[in-house]
Order: structure tokens, then C-alpha cells, then sequence
């Protein structure tokens, strides 16, 4: 028979597999009676774990959260998973979580059996992580946030208007999204009766109010905020096809940059927006597909215009 110690890691891993079991189910796991198992969990909540019990039919155990995070039990490939996430976390752009994530990282390569600890450290070798220009966010605010969305409550704040200086704004907040540089939050604007993206890095005093509000009908989240930063921003939003598959042309535009609508037979619609047509063009070539204007007639003239300096540059002939 297993050891004590054993067997209550086993009673462990267990209770984080599923929400609840009953007395009888955990002593069939584990080869043990039913006494054994209650004493297995009191060995458990000597150690911190909150394991919570409920009589009667239909009773059992659970493991609930409590006030410190004990150890996790981690498989091989769970563990693994853990520390590679912890890796590219530690370039994160939430505002502190980069030395978490090592701390936890450290914390958790001194309890790895030697054989992980040495695939953990392939990986690591053989990676570089290659972090972009990204704003940093408040993890508070994050958390501020999120529990809005998730109580339904309404937030002010203040965010800077298009004519300069900050104005207050009230909203009914739905979710965050974020994308490799930036966090936005889609929400329901109070005063403008309309749903707005807002970027979190640009929020300042935000608050969540007692206020409750009903759910309102939404557009999905991701492409609503996908759609307003490639285009609200900007002068001019540029719509061109590209004979090429949506999947290629997605490889060289970032979601915060442009939206591919797939037409299949091989062919795409670039949407992407800019405030100098030139330089659109320019970006729109180095793509290395054929492509067609669409709208606007302006990008017409700036193909043109593009064309004749190439043609200059290479001389005649």
C-alpha cells in the first residue's frame, strides 16, 4: 500500500480534477476506506488547503479558494505549459507582471523533478522573446475593470477627447481586448447612447459605481474593437483585394492593423485605414501580391503616383 504522503497527493490532485466528490468515490480512487479519506482531508486542511464538505445525499468534498494559494499539482505537460507561459509572460504588458512572472517561474523551477527542469530549459535556450513597443496597463485597473464586466456595474472615468483635454465618461462596460501592444475596453457610452472602444493606457480616475445595468445586445467584442482601430481613427479607410488567400495576407498584417475578409477562390479584401494615402499604397505593395483598389479613388491616384517614382528610380531601361 502507498504511503501516507502519497496518497494524499493523489487525494489532491483529485479535488482539483472535478468540483465535487463523495466520500465513497474518493475511497474506491484510492484503494482506501472511508475513514481513511477523512483524515486524508484533515491532513489536507492542516496544510492550508481549503477542503470543504457537505453532508447529507448527494454530499461530498470539494476544494475551494482560500485566503493563500497553495501548490498546484502539475502534470508533465501542464508543468511544461506553466513555465513556458511564465517565460513569454515576463514581457507582458501589464505593469508589473514581468517580475511576477519570474518570481513564479524561479519558484516553480526549484520544485521540478530534474527531467522537466531540463526540457523547461531546452525550450528556454532555444527561444528569444521578441517584445514589441508595447503600453504598459495598471494591473489594477485590469482587475477594476473586469469585475465591472463581470458584476454588470457602470464605470466613469476620465479619457482624453479628440479636441484636447480630458471629459468624463460613464459606461456600461462588456469586455476587454487585448492585442500584442495594447488593451481596449468595448463598452456602452452613457451620454453618446452608442458602444465605444476605449484604450486602457489612456484611462485616468477610473471607478466602478454601485450603479447595475442590464445586458444590453452586443456586437462580438473582438471584431467590434478590431474594426475601430483599423478604421475610426483614421482620414481615409482604404478597401483593396488581394488575390491572395485570407491566411497568407493575415501573416503579414496584425489584427490591430488591418482586417482580412476572406472571398475565397484564392482572393481577399484588405480593409486598413491611414492618414496618408502614399504611405498606404506603399505598405499595400510590399505586401507582394497583385492587388486592386476598391475604394477609396484617392488610393488610385497615390498607385500612380507610387508607380511613377519606382519607374524614375529604376531607370531607364
Amino acid at each position: 500500500m502507498e504511503g501516507t504522503t502519497e496518497r494524499v497527493l493523489r487525494l489532491l490532485a483529485l479535488l482539483q480534477r472535478r468540483p465535487s466528490w463523495t466520500a465513497a468515490e474518493l475511497a474506491a480512487e484510492l484503494g482506501v476506506t472511508d475513514r481513511s479519506v477523512r483524515r486524508d482531508v484533515e491532513r489536507l486542511r492542516a496544510l492550508g488547503y481549503p477542503v470543504h464538505a457537505a453532508a447529507g445525499v448527494g454530499g461530498g468534498y470539494r476544494i475551494g479558494a482560500g485566503a493563500r494559494l497553495p501548490p498546484l499539482l502539475l502534470d508533465d505537460e501542464e508543468a511544461i505549459a506553466t513555465a513556458v507561459s511564465l517565460r513569454l509572460a515576463s514581457g507582458g504588458t501589464v505593469a508589473g507582471t514581468g517580475d511576477a512572472a519570474l518570481r513564479a517561474l524561479a519558484k516553480l523551477d526549484q520544485v521540478m523533478p530534474p527531467r522537466l527542469r531540463a526540457e523547461v530549459g531546452a525550450v528556454r535556450s532555444a527561444t528569444d522573446t521578441l517584445v514589441g513597443p508595447g503600453v504598459e496597463v495598471d494591473p489594477d485597473l485590469l482587475v477594476t475593470l473586469a469585475r465591472a464586466c463581470r458584476d454588470t456595474v457602470r464605470v466613469r472615468f476620465r479619457y482624453p477627447g479628440r479636441g484636447g483635454g480630458d471629459r468624463e465618461r460613464t459606461v456600461e462596460p462588456v469586455r476587454m481586448v487585448a492585442t500584442s501592444r495594447r488593451w481596449y475596453l468595448m463598452a456602452w457610452d452613457v451620454d453618446r447612447d452608442g458602444w465605444r472602444t476605449f484604450r486602457l493606457d489612456r484611462m485616468g480616475g477610473v471607478a466602478a459605481t454601485t450603479w447595475r445595468f442590464r445586458p444590453r445586445e452586443h456586437p462580438d467584442p473582438v471584431a467590434y474593437v478590431q474594426r475601430s482601430v483599423t478604421e475610426r481613427p483614421y482620414r481615409y479607410v482604404a478597401r483593396v483585394r488581394v488575390h491572395a488567400a485570407a491566411d497568407r495576407v493575415r501573416e503579414l498584417i496584425p489584427p490591430q492593423v488591418g482586417r482580412v475578409e476572406d472571398e475565397g477562390g484564392g482572393r481577399c479584401v484588405l480593409v486598413a485605414g491611414g492618414d496618408d494615402l502614399d504611405r498606404l499604397a506603399l505598405h499595400i505593395v510590399r505586401l507582394g501580391f497583385d492587388a486592386e483598389v476598391l475604394d477609396p479613388p484617392e488610393l488610385r491616384a497615390a498607385a500612380a503616383r507610387l508607380a511613377r517614382r519606382l519607374a524614375a528610380l529604376a531607370g531607364p531601361g
